[in-house]
This record gives structure tokens, C-alpha cells and sequence, in this order.
């Protein structure tokens, strides 16, 4: 099934590890020229890789998704450099575990701000140059399972209230923009194993057996397993699908 989407541009906050830069990797491989936006030094590096690997263009470039003005420039600069994003995905989160009696008002804002705030201002700048262009695009919002359930045995009200929110801004932002042809869905994964997961893994390890007794499948996906899923949102194959929320869990909201 040809995914028609070589030639296109995508924007992937987070995009320098664990499942933006997946992603990112998928799309490349499909023909996408892809900007990678991300906090981390090596960014421009990642870019560099990619474009080395899969011939397609890339631009990488330092942003804290949380910095609107920031945000809008850094979008005006992948319009320069390798044209209109069509295809977004905001892989940019992060999570504090912590007992809600103790959690401080810096981690709440610290995690409502990264995870929802620095969704809408790239939807929000993604959304303004397809408007200015006059082209339809395809937003894929990361979310998670966790605004559908309460994770156990760790502790996240901040981080599960944020992905329920994310859930919730692309389906408001799927009927704002959809006379114009801009589609917005939200992808809810599971647990996966990125270097954020391992991190914390290494620091509780008796989490793993726990979760991983509550999944269906019986392990923890890896970010490859979402490629098909970011793929067929971001293509031209799921026209008619905009404003939903779709779980890929392995099960684990099932039970």
C-alpha cells in the first residue's frame, strides 16, 4: 500500500530519542524530509544522521516546546529550510512520579506546561503555516494511556491529567481545523521501552514484573511497534479519521 507521503515535511518534538526519534526514522523511510525539534545538544547531529541514512532532507533544531515565541520560529525556520510541515507529531513530554500530598506547584506547572502547553504551541504554529499555505496536514498528538486509566503502583495525577488533556486538545482542535483540511488525532501508547522508561526502570526495577503482569500481550512495547499506527495517521489513508484518541497498549486498558 503506497503511503503517498515521500516529499512531505514533518515537524517531531522530542524528536532526538526514544519515540520521536523513532518516528521520525519511520517517516524518512517513507520519502518525509523530517525536523527534528528538541532540548538536547545533539539534535542537529541526530538530523544529520537521518538525512545521511534515508536521503531525505532534515533540519535539527534546539527548542523548549514550552517557549511559544520560540516554538513559532523555529516552525518559520523549517518552512525555510525544507518547507511546509504537513505532518506533526509531539513526542515532547515528561514525567514526575510523586505522591499528589507532596507534589510542589514547580513539578505541577513543570509537567502541565511541557506535556500541554508545548503541545498546543506546535499544533499552534503547525497550524498556522498550513492555514497561510493554504495545505491540508495531519497532526498526530502523543498522549497515553494514562489519561484513559490510573497507572499502579507509581503515583502521576500531573502527568496522567496532561495526557487526558492532550487527548482532548486534538479533538478540539480536529473540528476547529477541519474545514481547512487539517486533521488532528491523539495516539495513546502504553508502556514502551525508551531511555526515559529504562531511567526509571533503573531506579525501581521491581516496576517492570508489575507492569508487565498487567499487559495482555505480556511485554512493554517498543517505540518501533507505533510506527505503523504514526504512519497511517500521517497518510493520506486515514482521510476521514481526525478527533479520535487510539490506545495501542497491548491490551492493558482491555482488562
Amino acid at each position: 500500500m503506497d503511503l503517498n507521503l515521500a516529499g512531505k515535511t514533518a515537524v517531531i518534538t522530542g524528536g532526538a530519542r526514544g519515540i520521536g526519534l523513532s518516528m521520525a526514522r519511520a517517516l524518512a523511510a517513507e520519502g518525509v524530509n523530517v525536523a527534528l525539534l528538541d532540548l538536547l545538544e545533539g539534535v542537529g547531529d541526530t538530523a544529520a544522521e537521518i538525512c545521511t541514512e534515508f536521503g531525505v532532507q532534515t533540519c535539527g533544531l534546539r527548542l523548549d516546546v514550552t517557549d511559544q515565541e520560540a516554538t513559532e520560529a523555529c516552525f518559520a525556520t523549517v518552512r525555510e529550510q525544507i518547507g511546509v510541515p504537513q505532518v506533526l507529531l509531539t513526542a515532547a513530554g515528561i514525567e514526575i512520579n510523586e505522591d499528589s500530598i507532596d507534589v510542589s506547584a514547580a513539578d505541577w506547572r513543570k509537567v502541565i506546561d511541557v506535556n500541554l502547553a508545548g503541545t498546543f504551541f506546535s499544533c499552534q504554529a503547525f497550524g498556522r503555516g498550513l492555514l497561510d499555505a493554504e495545505l491540508p496536514g495531519s497532526a498526530v498528538l502523543v498522549a497515553s494511556m494514562s489519561g484513559v486509566i490510573v497507572n499502579v503502583p507509581q503515583w502521576a495525577a500531573s502527568y496522567n491529567s496532561s495526557k487526558a488533556a492532550v487527548a482532548h486538545l486534538a479533538r478540539s482542535l480536529a473540528v476547529e481545523w477541519a474545514a481547512a483540511g487539517i486533521r488532528v488525532n491523539s495516539m495513546s501508547p502504553g508502556y514502551v521501552l525508551t531511555d526515559l522508561t529504562r531511567q526509571i526502570l533503573e531506579r525501581q526495577p521491581e516496576l517492570e514484573a508489575e507492569w508487565v503482569a498487567l499487559i495482555p500481550q505480556g511485554r512493554m512495547a517498543t517505540p518501533e511497534d507505533l510506527a505503523g499506527l504514526v504512519l497511517f495517521l500521517a497518510s493520506d489513508i486515514s482521510s476521514y479519521l481526525t478527533g479520535q484518541q487510539i490506545v495501542i497498549d497491548g491490551g492493558y486498558t482491555a482488562v
